[in-house]
């Protein structure tokens, strides 16, 4: 199934930084499993447009 189907993430919510300990706290009180993936900011110098760590 994993060669046919994408079972990744699903969904994915953008909110402002002081937003997202209220957002998580929402959709896990709704049955949501919620993971933090990261950050968006501006690009700096010659760095690539996608960082992943």
């Amino acid at each position: 199934m994993y060669r046919t189907f994408n079972c990744g993430i699903g969904m994915v919510v953008i909110v402002a930084a002081e937003d997202a300990d209220a957002v998580r706290s929402f959709l896990s009180g709704q049955g949501e499993t919620v993971y933090r993936l990261g950050c968006i900011r501006e690009r700096q110098g010659n760095e690539h447009q996608t960082q992943v760590a």
